[in-house]
């Protein structure tokens, strides 16, 4: 299988958790009257599971590499947090199909100016009139999903 098939595969995998990990998220923050306790334990599996998959690659020594790494890029973990901590907030009272489409649309602009900007060491994709308008397209079809 060709690697361009296997990335697809996985940000297709990824991408349908996001809407399943806010639900799920969601739910739990309701169950237990505290959405940001929720999110707490959803870091604690995360981290648990970063932590097993660290060690199982072999890579743990990088850890102290970081230390080197520019502070900014470390706003990572805070942008995850963010979302998280949105996601578990606003589905219940949003929907979670409403919340995601924000951020789906949060992600596409994002994405497009990372990309046309080569932002952060991406490789540079410049924003042509064709990709704007897939772009456009597939908000727009992301925001006919909802209308249903």
């Amino acid at each position: 299988m060709p690697p361009t098939t296997i990335y697809a595969a996985t940000m297709l995998a990824a991408g349908i958790g996001i809407p399943v990990l806010a639900a799920l998220n969601a739910a739990l923050g309701q169950r237990i009257g505290a959405p940001i306790a929720a999110s707490t334990i959803l870091f604690l599996v995360a981290l648990t599971t970063t932590v097993i998959a660290l060690f199982l690659s072999g890579t743990a020594s990088a850890l102290t590499q970081a230390m080197t790494a520019p502070k900014h890029l470390f706003l990572a973990g805070f942008l995850v947090a963010f979302y998280v901590l949105s996601i578990t907030f606003v589905a219940p009272k949003f929907g979670v199909g409403n919340a995601v489409f924000f951020v789906l649309l949060g992600q596409l602009i994002s994405a497009a100016a990372i990309d046309h900007f080569g932002l952060f060491g991406a490789q540079i994709s410049p924003l042509s009139l064709s990709r704007a308008g897939g772009i456009g397209l597939m908000a727009a079809g992301v925001w006919m999903t909802q209308q249903a």
